[in-house]
C-alpha cells in the first residue's frame, strides 16, 4: 500500500469525493474529462468490494458525471472495470472508469471504447 499511486493521492486531486470513495482526473485519459472513481479502503479487485463501496462509487459516478455535463458537454459516457491482469488492469486498487465521448472522437462509436486512442504512456502500478 506504501507504493499505491491512489492511497498516496494528494487531496488537492481529488475533485469529489464521498465517506468510502473519491474521484480524481485520470492522469493518462484516453478522452478529454475521464475520470477515476477510487474506493479509499485499498484492494485490487471489483469483486472484492463491498456492498457499501459500490453504493458509493455509484453515487460518485453520478455526482462526477453532473459536473462533466457542466465542463465538457459530452454526447455520452463509457463506464468501465478492468479486473486482472489479463483485462488490462494495470493499477493493483479497484478504480472504475468513467469516460466522456463525444460526437465524432471516433469516426465509428460502435464497440464502445475500443476504438479511442491509446494512453501516450503506460505505467504499472
Amino acid at each position: 500500500m506504501d507504493e499505491c499511486i491512489f492511497c498516496n493521492c494528494n487531496s488537492s486531486e481529488i475533485i469529489a469525493e464521498n465517506k468510502l470513495a473519491f474521484a480524481i482526473m485520470d492522469k493518462f485519459p484516453v478522452n478529454e474529462g475521464h475520470v477515476l472513481i477510487i474506493p479509499k479502503r485499498h484492494f485490487p479487485f471489483f469483486f472484492e468490494a463491498t456492498e457499501e463501496e459500490i453504493k458509493s462509487i455509484y453515487s460518485l459516478l453520478h455526482e462526477v458525471k453532473e459536473m462533466l455535463d457542466i465542463q465538457y458537454e459530452p454526447a455520452g459516457y463509457n463506464i468501465g472495470v478492468n479486473v486482472g491482469y489479463y483485462a488490462g488492469q494495470t493499477i493493483k486498487h479497484l478504480h472504475v472508469h468513467l469516460i466522456p465521448r463525444y460526437k465524432g472522437d471516433v469516426e465509428n462509436p460502435r464497440g464502445g471504447i475500443r476504438n479511442l486512442k491509446e494512453p501516450l504512456v503506460e505505467y504499472d502500478g
